[in-house]
């Protein structure tokens, strides 16, 4: 392997690795502050419990997803140093910001949050953890918006061999930027809803805490239609703003290869891409490409033909995540639904299948997030920065295939040994559910 390759490897596997744990802190975050505000509310000690629980998963996933993601921006002056020295001056900014304000924020009140239970009012207490939530999903905003700059990049000249900002509103105001925070910020409300649920549906199934996990899972499901819901909705603006910025990405994601006008969209379909064709087209709904392309089902949608071979992403990775995440995407509502109207009728317990359905899908909305981010990534390949700057002229000229090789084995047993951690530790506390001492957050944080 060379160092463009090795390079792309290692950023994947850190990427990926921590992305396990940005969505459910996203999610889980505003689940606990509304449980709290509940509490402050109803002064309903179930709703205290409630919130000690999960906020226990909460503080263990907070906690390994920061960790893994400090070694991330390592890479950009090591493994990609000519990406920092070209970009650096529009990439920088939003990351810059994060730090400074998002996440000193959220890591000044998750200390509140975590030591001030009976230290000040129920009130300020409940505020911390909503000031926690704000924080957590404005720090995934500037990072997403630094993301869409460079799938979709606005704002800038290239002065001196190197793009240098112009007009920072526009990459603030960045359509693209804005599509994919609220898409990912949804997929990662949608997996803490599926991990409350499938919780909750364990211990119902061992018929352990009923009362409490039932509130739980019937807060969870109502969560999890909503989001879901909003969801699709996302994606569908999504995927029509990537048809209009990223059209060799859409066309991979389809594996559309000629120019058309009102294309059906082929619900059996298998790429060729060898012969740049596909092998089958079967089961068409007429002009539904073209109106999930620009919504308007007699629009024309490039093919990838119409582009260099030298600019065309990987097809078959392209289409087969994106077609594993919309269908995963569907299954979600369907779930959702099922799970808000047994819950709302009080049928859980009578309902074991759905229950066991429910444990057994925790797994489903990360491996969807992570679809999705193959999307975006390999997607906008052969770019690391959509028609600026290519991959190949990103990586590092100094740093040795050795130095590589080294750092990601590092990585990969460093984050080997945190995800046997996180695997420990939630399936630790999540087993044992909530505790008759509302202390015991204190006492975790501290073993954490």
């Amino acid at each position: 392997m060379d160092a463009l390759t090795l390079s792309r490897l290692q950023f994947a596997a850190t990427a990926a690795f921590h992305f396990i744990f940005v969505p459910l802190t996203l999610g889980l975050s505003v689940m606990v502050a509304y449980m709290e505000s509940l509490y402050v509310r109803t002064n309903d000690e179930m709703y205290l419990r409630m919130t000690k629980f999960w906020g226990k998963l909460f503080l263990i996933n907070f906690t390994l997803g920061v960790v893994t993601g400090i070694t991330m921006e390592f890479q950009f002056g090591m493994n990609w140093a000519e990406y920092s020295k070209y970009v650096g001056d529009i990439f920088g900014a939003p990351l810059a910001i994060e730090a400074t304000v998002a996440f000193f924020l959220e890591s000044t009140f998750i200390g509140l949050w975590i030591f001030g239970w009976n230290k000040v009012s129920k009130k300020v207490h409940a505020l911390s953890i909503w000031l926690v939530a704000i924080a957590t999903n404005l720090s995934a905003l500037w990072i997403l918006l630094a993301n869409g700059w460079m799938q979709k990049p606005v704002g800038y000249v290239i002065r001196n061999n190197r793009a240098e900002m112009v007009d920072f509103m526009a990459l603030v105001t960045n359509p693209y930027g804005w599509l994919k925070f609220s898409h990912t910020l949804l997929s990662g409300y949608v997996i803490a809803a599926f991990f409350v649920m499938g919780i909750s549906a364990y211990h119902l199934l061992k018929r352990n805490k009923i009362d409490f996990f039932k509130r739980s899972f019937k807060m969870a499901a109502a969560f999890a239609l909503f989001t879901s819901i909003l969801l699709f909705i996302a994606g569908d603006f999504h995927a029509a703003e990537v048809a209009k910025s990223q059209p060799t990405k859409f066309a991979a994601m389809e594996s559309l290869w000629e120019t058309q006008k009102a294309v059906p969209y082929n619900l059996l379909l298998i790429p060729e891409p060898e012969n740049e064709r596909n092998a089958v087209e079967a089961v068409g709904i007429p002009k539904l490409l073209s109106f999930l392309a620009f919504h308007d089902g007699n629009a024309e949608v490039k093919g990838l033909k119409d582009f260099p071979k030298q600019d065309r992403p990987p097809v078959l990775i392209t289409f087969l995540s994106f077609r594993g995440m919309a269908a995963l995407g569907m299954l979600f509502m369907i779930l959702s639904i099922i799970s808000y109207v047994i819950s709302k009728k009080d049928k859980l317990e009578s309902n074991p299948t759905i229950l066991r359905v429910m444990l057994y899908s925790i797994p489903l909305p990360y491996i969807a997030a992570q679809l999705g981010w193959l999307v975006a990534e390999v997607g906008r390949q052969p770019w690391i920065v959509y028609g600026v700057l290519r991959t190949s002229d990103a990586v590092s000229k100094a740093i040795t295939l050795s130095q590589i090789w080294v750092s990601l084995i590092g990585f990969t047993l460093f984050y080997g040994l945190l995800g046997v951690i996180d695997i420990y530790l939630l399936t630790k506390y999540s087993k044992k559910g909530p505790d008759d001492d509302l202390s015991s957050i204190v006492k975790m944080s501290r073993e954490v």
